[in-house]
């Protein structure tokens, strides 16, 4: 029916502005190979919180490569140290002079060197996988999204049956209404402004005096109404194929044209709807992208048609009865209008815009806009006014800043044209898309945890308030993201609070969940926001879901 009527949203550089909602706060282009197939890091060891520089002249002790030290962006600087320690079996070693990179001897259990110090390139033993009851597992996979995916869903398929058994009146008369009421809550759970609106309710409404209970459950709906997306938009297409069916088996009092635009409606929202299943967005994204869209326009178009030549044939007197009247007051007619406005609202607000490309390595680039945004917010670009939009995280230093900023990794052919062929203008809606991470806001202290241009949806949040803390997981950091990015780093986040790790010198990623442990109570955070790949996505809220951290990540395809 719409742009975003059916689908869940994710990314893929073939696609369109509806699969990349949630994609922007993925880091799903990562630029650290090493996160993919983990290379283990043992513990670190216990440093006091002193001068890292003038303490590294005097003792010459090189960092071990599992500390969670500010490593790449961050300067030398007193900084409290997380009090962790090397687990049975590893023992820190001296830099070697040309890396200056520690390096780890595994000691076997009579106390002898098992072959001595390794070089930091030299494979590590492998680290036991981390055992996750089924309980927790089975409680990160029923999210609320699924809560909601089943509950409306249900309620529907309960109501088709009492339908069809001729137990529920209202149905038989209103089946419009009931096609067209889910179909329109189905595009609310997709329109920016709609969603931008319950954000500023659960922000401004919770902020002060709320519960932590009562906000963690408001972030989880924010977070997961694409459940209810994709429950009501398929319950739609549920109701349209029993209402085509009741026409069809009552052809000989209904008009032909009834019939006729019946199906045709049929057709759209079920193509509509297939369209948008996972693994068709996943293998087919282009075909999701035009039959999604485009069919979904059509699909709009014919219920108009089918609305009005439904209420304005008359069965009993078998004759065309055109009442204004009557019409206006039908309330078929009043959830198109709204499904129409609410389709054209973030179309209205599309721009062709200036940009300015920086290109700090070939696999990320850096667009600059003008205007500040504030934190948590996603953009939608495109080369063209009508295909091919894509999500990026928004990074800025405040609404009254100049300009904002978007990393777009390199990884399909629209993102890879743009490091080759840098655009002087870009397409995008003025009106932008709240993240989960908008809901930041809402709490007074917290943790922002990402992985490679993950930080693209993460970093203004840490910018814009001093209360959250950032850790951030990549591949050479400074090199890959380059200046701009390192400068609004040094510029507005305090060394206390944050972490920088560099999984290229360190020889792998930390342990996350460690981490994030030490993080939360030693920074007094309330909840944890995750932006990164589904392996460390699932690792990091795993953990944090044993551990009774409050922990919010990344949404993937169901």
């Amino acid at each position: 029916m719409s742009p975003s009527l059916l689908s869940k949203s994710s990314r893929s550089d073939g696609g369109s502005d509806t699969k990349d909602l949630d994609d922007a706060e993925k880091g799903l282009f990562d630029s650290s190979s090493s996160l993919e197939a983990v290379v283990p890091t043992p513990a670190p060891v216990v440093l006091s919180s002193v001068d890292r520089r003038m303490a590294l002249e005097k003792l010459s002790i090189p960092v071990s490569p599992g500390s969670p030290v500010h490593e790449g962006l961050t300067p030398f600087t007193s900084v409290p140290e997380l009090s962790l320690s090397w687990p049975p079996g590893f023992k820190s070693m001296p830099a070697t002079e040309k890396g200056g990179a520690a390096v780890v001897a595994v000691t076997s259990k009579d106390g002898a060197g098992g072959g001595g110090a390794t070089s930091s390139s030299s494979k590590k033993p492998a680290q036991p996988r981390r055992k996750v009851s089924r309980w927790i597992l089975f409680k990160l996979w029923f999210n609320t999204y699924r809560k909601f995916f089943t509950f409306v869903t249900s309620l529907n398929l309960v109501g088709i049956v009492l339908t069809a058994l001729g137990r529920f009146p209202y149905a038989e008369s209103h089946l419009g209404a009931l096609i067209l009421g889910n179909l329109l809550c189905a595009i609310l759970m997709r329109n920016e402004l709609f969603l931008r609106i319950l954000y500023m309710v659960a922000i401004y409404g919770l902020r002060s005096w709320a519960p932590l209970w009562l906000k963690y459950a408001a972030t989880s709906v924010l977070q997961h109404v694409g459940g209810i997306h994709s429950g009501c938009a398929l319950s739609g297409a549920g109701w349209l194929v029993y209402k085509v069916v009741s026409i069809i088996r009552s052809h000989a009092i209904q008009h032909d044209s009834i019939i006729i635009t019946g199906v045709f409606t049929n057709v759209f929202v079920i193509i509509s709807v297939l369209s948008a299943f996972p693994w068709v967005r996943n293998t087919h994204h282009n075909v999701f992208e035009r039959h999604h869209r485009f069919i979904g326009w059509l699909g709009l178009a014919a219920t108009w048609a089918f609305v009005i030549l439904g209420d304005t044939y008359d069965i009993k007197e078998h004759r065309w009865n055109v009442n204004a009247h009557a019409l206006l007051s039908a309330q078929e007619l009043w959830f198109c209008i709204f499904m129409t406005i609410f389709v054209l609202i973030p179309w209205v607000t599309l721009r062709e815009v200036p940009v300015e490309v920086e290109i700090p390595s070939p696999r990320v680039a850096i667009l600059r806009f003008q205007r500040g945004m504030q934190q948590g917010l996603l953009g939608r670009i495109s080369r063209t006014s009508i295909m091919e939009y894509h999500a990026f995280g928004i990074i800025s230093e405040g609404r009254k800043a100049d300009c904002h900023y978007m990393i777009c990794g390199v990884q399909g052919d629209f993102t890879r044209g743009l490091v080759a062929d840098p655009p002087k203008t870009v397409w995008t809606r003025e009106l932008k898309f709240a993240g989960v991470g908008h809901a930041s806001a809402m709490f007074k202290r917290g943790i922002r945890v990402c992985t490679g241009t993950g930080i693209g949806a993460a970093l203004s949040t840490c910018i814009q308030s001093p209360n959250w803390f950032l850790i951030w997981i990549g591949s050479d950091q400074e090199k890959t993201f380059g200046p701009t990015i390192s400068g609004l780093i040094y510029k507005h986040i305090e060394p206390e609070r944050m972490i920088l790790w560099d999984s290229k010198k360190r020889g792998g990623r930390p342990d996350t969940v460690k981490l994030l442990k030490e993080t939360w109570y030693s920074f007094g955070a309330e909840v944890i926001f995750i932006t990164s790949n589904k392996q460390g996505n699932d690792e990091m809220m795993q953990g944090c879901a044993e551990a009774g951290l409050h922990a919010f990540g990344t949404l993937w395809d169901f």
